[in-house]
């Protein structure tokens, strides 16, 4: 059976549940929610298990913050035996419109620093990644506030609709591969 490890970045506690920067952690939930499955707290992180078609999800929220994620990942993939190429990292991304979602197998960390810890951790910056658009819509200075700032009424009336865009690509990335998931999702 072939297992993956799907990562959702987010931050931890009631305070960041919300935000734009928890993208990764929401995505996860969602799918969780659909596919009625919960999540388990564990060594450095919350953890769930989903079966599929002969493939076994691993789902990963790590509890270190978002800075050290790359800990959590590390640990997980070596704990579970799961190559490289089925890890999966989520993250917010500030460079695309709201809602926009792209799969890249490989690229810079774009100024993120979880997606700069886990290169650090993982010595590679050739791993699959799926940016969710939260658009960089804020003025000079405020990038912090804006990323750890609540999604707008305008946002949280399409956000199920792009969450649930969200879990069909990551059945297919599991199910079909990075490149028809690529071309399938990306610019969706």
């Amino acid at each position: 059976m072939k297992k993956f490890l799907i990562v959702g970045l987010g931050n931890i506690g009631e305070k960041y549940a919300e935000t734009r920067h928890n993208i990764g952690f929401k995505i996860l939930d969602h799918f969780a929610e659909k596919e009625g499955f919960s999540f388990e707290t564990q060594k450095l992180g919350d953890i769930a298990t989903y079966k599929l078609k002969g493939r076994t999800f691993v789902f990963l929220k790590p509890s270190t913050f978002m800075n050290l994620s790359g800990k959590a990942i590390l640990y997980w993939m070596t704990k579970e035996k799961i190559p490289m190429e089925n890890l999966l990292v989520i993250t917010d991304d500030l460079n695309l419109p709201f809602g926009s979602i792209r799969l890249k197998m490989k690229g810079s960390d774009g100024g993120h620093n979880g997606l700069k810890d886990t290169q650090d951790k993982l010595n590679t910056t050739k791993y699959n990644r799926f940016r969710f658009g939260i658009s960089d819509a804020f003025g000079k200075g405020r990038q912090i506030d804006y990323v750890l700032g609540e999604w707008t009424d305008e946002e949280k009336k399409t956000l199920p609709e792009r969450l649930d865009t969200s879990v069909e690509l990551i059945k297919s990335f599991v199910l079909a591969g990075v490149n028809t998931t690529m071309n399938a999702f990306n610019g969706k």
